[in-house]
């Protein structure tokens, strides 16, 4: 797409706009599951997309961004700086290891979003939000809750998606 930068930057935008809107629907429809220490946020299974195209990178940041933006009450300013440099991370990382495959599946990168949400947002929640300083088991355990609900549902719904998307052609189709 680098011969394409309006194409690039539309990519970007829609991925960015799916990533928001789902979000944002989930809260409205149940509050709490995308914007909570433990959430299942479904949006995350579009982590996968950063797999087939680095536009996904940006794409999906601004995506979170937005998102965070639209749930300040839970989390605060904070997670719109930590979870969001959460996902710009988890992508690139994404990207990075995108050729790794496991049964011809990118499991290694469905690995990394859990990872780096684990470890980024279980330290903001433990810093910011846990009152009596850093405690290395309370962060164990949020991190940990943090990376099964992230873990969930890029196994559960990412996976399956990376799949559906190689196997139709799509990723040679529109995401290159």
């Amino acid at each position: 797409m680098k011969r394409h930068p309006a194409r690039y930057i539309a990519v970007g935008a829609i991925i960015a706009a799916l990533y928001a809107t789902l979000t944002i629907l989930q809260n409205v429809l149940l509050p709490g599951s995308a914007s909570m220490a433990i959430q299942f946020r479904v949006a995350e299974a579009l982590t996968m997309l950063a797999v087939f195209t680095p536009v996904a990178i940006p794409g999906l940041t601004l995506g979170c961004v937005i998102a965070n933006l639209s749930s300040l009450g839970s989390l605060g300013a904070y997670d719109l700086i930590f979870g969001s440099l959460a996902s710009l991370i988890a992508a690139s990382l994404m990207y990075a290891l995108r050729k790794v495959r496991w049964f011809k599946l990118p499991v290694l990168s469905a690995l990394v979003p859990a990872l780096a949400n684990g470890i980024i947002v279980g330290l903001e929640i433990e810093i910011f939000f846990i009152p009596g300083g850093f405690h290395l088991e309370s962060f164990l355990f949020t991190g940990g809750c943090v990376a099964l609900g992230e873990l969930a549902v890029v196994l559960l719904l990412g996976l399956p998606l990376a799949w559906t998307i190689e196997k139709c052609g799509l990723d040679k189709r529109l995401l290159r």
